[in-house]
């Protein structure tokens, strides 16, 4: 006869979980002997692993007791169902690892490889990771709402970045998320900027998915939302001095 901690270690399970499984009517408690002990019998401990082994293969305990008490033929029957939903189970993991397995290679999984090396170049030239991210987001959003503007897209970026200027602007740019709105650095890419946008015959209007993209770090950086606020502003006083023909 065993006490019920020598149960426990004969089934490879705690105390408090014999316990549970009186609890729940999974094992029968046996009365207490003269000496005041609970004593189980070697079936006990049998039927203990047999639950554990159950449990164990993700059987919920709800249904152990049916199979503890089924016949040879239902006992198999439920066992092979049993095997089949842990080999659902077992697929959808495998799916789910093969998913992340793809996120890891991050822009890789949703974008053209051209864009992919726009951002590498990008990273090359020490732009931050925080404007990365912001294009990368612009990409994907061109991608889902705007995807025939791609080509001519790409096509520009690069050649942007093949230029000193634009990309010493660019690298500007990024840099001032951190300045304080005020700074007099503020003023002078203002006009830098707005300098550039005049010599390429641009307005400063963006298509509605690369505002959202842009207010993102806009609303997190109170320099670029000046820079952006003043950029509008000109190119609003220029469309106005300059009226439709």
């Amino acid at each position: 006869m065993l006490t019920i901690s020598r149960l426990a270690a004969t089934a490879g399970v705690t105390v408090r979980t014999v316990r549970h499984y009186h609890h729940v009517g999974l094992l029968p408690e046996p009365e207490r002997d003269a000496s005041g002990y609970r004593r189980y019998s070697a079936q006990a401990a049998v039927d203990l692993i047999r639950i554990r082994t159950l449990a164990d293969a993700g059987v919920p305990l709800a249904r152990i007791d049916a199979l503890l008490h089924a016949q040879p033929t239902e006992f198999a029957a439920a066992i092979t169902d049993i095997d089949a939903e842990l080999q659902r189970k077992i697929d959808q993991l495998a799916d789910y690892r093969s998913r992340i397995a793809e996120l890891a290679s991050g822009e890789r999984l949703v974008l053209p490889p051209e864009v992919v090396a726009i951002l590498d170049r990008m990273r090359s030239l020490g732009v931050s990771e925080l404007r990365v991210r912001l294009e990368r987001d612009s990409w994907i959003l061109m991608q889902a709402l705007d995807p025939h503007v791609i080509p001519q897209r790409i096509r520009d970026k690069n050649a942007n970045f093949d230029d000193p200027e634009t990309t010493r602007l660019y690298l500007a740019c990024d840099q001032s998320v951190d300045w304080e709105p005020h700074d007099p650095r503020v003023d002078r890419l203002i006009d830098d900027m707005d300098a550039w946008e005049i010599k390429h015959e641009r307005d400063g209007s963006q298509p509605a998915y690369l505002k959202l993209v842009v207010s993102q770090i806009s609303d997190a950086s109170p320099a670029w939302q000046r820079i952006l606020d003043a950029l509008a502003h000109r190119a609003q006083r220029r469309r106005i001095a300059v009226p439709d023909s």
